[in-house]
């Protein structure tokens, strides 16, 4: 059988997966979200208010395909090119209050669980949500 979340545009499924976080308050941005930074490569906090909920959907997504991560490693796919004045940029890490308050977030929720010297790994729940909304991208063609 095909994989139907990788056969279906990244993009689409995570604001499918977004917007199914959001309407059934699966996560909730925390106080703080508002005035976050995504990283310290950034220059401002998200101006998309629900950011915190597609973030979320790009982590859920990211578990399904690369299997267990630690918030280490899902800083290095969330960082990006820090400008630093007249020096050369380099690379910075995203955010790891970010990554961590969603996994545990996504671990109350049942979509995730943690898997010693590992990190986290998705749930059946967690795959049985992606391949849905796959689903249902794949049905609207």
């Amino acid at each position: 059988m095909v994989d139907a979340v990788r056969s279906v545009e990244a993009e689409k499924l995570i604001n499918r997966v977004a917007l199914y976080l959001k309407n059934n308050q699966v996560v909730s941005p925390p106080p703080w979200a508002m005035f976050a930074k995504t990283s310290v490569a950034r220059e401002e906090p998200p101006r998309n208010p629900d950011w915190w909920f597609i973030r979320a959907a790009s982590i859920l997504r990211k578990l399904y395909v690369r299997g267990p991560l630690g918030v280490s490693r899902m800083r290095k796919f969330y960082g990006g090119r820090h400008r630093v004045g007249m020096a050369p940029p380099y690379f910075a890490k995203g955010s790891g209050a970010v990554v961590r308050k969603i996994l545990q977030q996504l671990e109350n929720a049942g979509l995730v669980s943690t898997v010693p010297k590992k990190g986290r790994a998705i749930t059946p729940k967690g795959i049985k949500v992606l391949e849905q909304a796959a689903k249902t991208l794949t049905q609207a063609k």
